[in-house]
C-alpha cells in the first residue's frame, strides 16, 4: 500500500509541475503582458492561442516523458528485488 499512497503523491506532483515553477509562471506572463500590446484584437487571439496550443503540447510530451522514466525506473526496482 505505501508504494500506491507514494505513487498518487507523484501523480500529484507531476500534474502541477508547470504551475509550480516560478520561472514558467513570470516567462508566460511576460508572454502574455507583451501579446496584450498587439493592436490587432484578432491577430492577437491567434498568436496567444497558438502559443497555447504549443504548450500543450510540449506539456503532453514532457508528462510522457516522466512516465517513461518513472516506468523505466520501477523496472529497475522490480527487477533488483
Amino acid at each position: 500500500m505505501k508504494i500506491c499512497k507514494n505513487n498518487n503523491m507523484k501523480r500529484n506532483e507531476n500534474e502541477n509541475w508547470k504551475s509550480s515553477s516560478s520561472k514558467y509562471l513570470k516567462e508566460l506572463q511576460t508572454f502574455l503582458d507583451k501579446a496584450e500590446n498587439i493592436q490587432d484584437e484578432e491577430l492577437r487571439k491567434e498568436i496567444v492561442f497558438q502559443m497555447l496550443k504549443c504548450d500543450k503540447e510540449l506539456t503532453i510530451l514532457a508528462e510522457e516523458k516522466f512516465n517513461q522514466y518513472y516506468l523505466k525506473g520501477k523496472e529497475k526496482i522490480d527487477d533488483d528485488d
